[in-house]
């Protein structure tokens, strides 16, 4: 089998990968009841974002690889909602959340630059 790791010189992958890092390094300091529940969704929306760029890079269409960064941004937007909720339940403070949210701007705003390169590409 070959390995495809492509993905891996894509900026907006690489971004992504690091915002999963940080949301796995300040999730631990969330309270233990929470680990199958707040503390479980917010990882698994982050790794989504991740994952789908992975996926749509290895797609046989530039459709396909919109759609998939599409489904990415999705996961983006839930991960901004399960940060919000968090700091309001105190489990992010202003400092920890301004960092995972200036990450999930950065990530949200080279998807979006993605999205648009390729859909312009389609048109051309």
């Amino acid at each position: 089998m070959v390995e495809n790791k492509g993905y891996k010189k894509l900026k907006v992958w690489q971004e992504a990968h690091e915002f999963v890092l940080m949301i796995y390094e300040f999730t631990k300091r969330f309270p233990k009841e929470e680990v199958f529940s707040l503390t479980n969704q917010l990882r698994r929306a982050a790794v989504s974002v991740a994952a789908n760029i992975v996926e749509g890079q290895v797609k046989n269409s530039r459709k396909s690889f919109i759609q998939a960064l599409n489904i990415a941004n999705g996961s983006l937007v839930e991960a901004e909602y399960y940060l919000e909720l968090a700091r309001e339940l105190k489990f992010l403070d202003t400092k920890g959340f301004d960092k995972l949210d200036r990450q999930r701007v950065i990530v949200g705003n080279l998807l979006n630059g993605l999205i648009k390169s390729l859909k312009d590409r389609c048109e051309a």
